[in-house]
């Protein structure tokens, strides 16, 4: 199991290794081979496809904030602490350089795939936390939903699409404030919190201007 492994996460480093020096969609599967130094063939035991090499990745990456977050979040806290805690662990503070340098890489404008694979793994990753947030708030009485599960994967979807450079220009900092403004201003209203409750996205702005 420990020799299946250590191949493994030779696999992945040659991936990123390959992605810091040309495009994912010209990277080949005998390309990844030849770094990692192992058989084309041994590829396919491990990955059914190149895809779910670089799906692992991100998820690595979106688990290494998440585990972060659930090591240094205050039991203590109330749901919108948590909230705001959870979003800047994911979006800003909690990525080491190495992998939160490394994620941006894999997002430039022309690449459908790989914006789209973003968005879908930090739905996937960040909603269940978010959703146990919002269910710690309907106890507090401090939030409002009859669905939180799904009110959490809307949240996590809008935001990751708020933050899409080739949607919105991250140049466009007027712009981009303008919508986090909204955005608070929505989740305000959905969960009937107490006013200014979502005010802290605006803090986002100054990260990504």
């Amino acid at each position: 199991m420990k020799n299946k492994n250590n191949k493994r996460e030779l696999i992945l480093e040659a991936v990123k290794q390959l992605m810091s020096e040309v495009r994912y969609k010209d990277i080949s599967v005998s390309d990844i081979a030849r770094k990692a130094g192992i058989g084309k063939g041994s590829i396919y035991y491990y990955f059914e496809s190149k895809d779910e090499m670089l799906r692992e990745i991100i998820e690595r990456s979106y688990r290494l904030a998440i585990n972060k977050y659930l090591d240094s979040v205050d039991s203590q806290m109330s749901a919108l602490q948590k909230i705001k805690h959870l979003f800047r662990s994911i979006i800003r503070e909690e990525f080491d350089d190495r992998e939160y340098n490394f994620i941006l890489t894999l997002i430039p404008d022309n690449d459908m795939l790989l914006q789209n694979m973003l968005k879908y793994i930090a739905i996937k990753e960040i909603s269940p936390i978010l959703a146990d947030i919002l269910e710690q708030g309907i106890e507090e009485g401090t939030i409002t939903t009859d669905t939180p599960r799904e009110s959490a994967e809307i949240v996590i979807a809008v935001l990751t699409f708020l933050l899409d450079y080739a949607v919105f220009p991250k140049d466009d900092s007027d712009g981009f404030e303008k919508k986090l403004k909204i955005f608070a201003g929505v989740l305000e209203t959905c969960f009937k919190t107490e006013q200014g409750g979502f005010d802290f996205l605006l803090d986002i702005h100054d990260e990504y201007t």
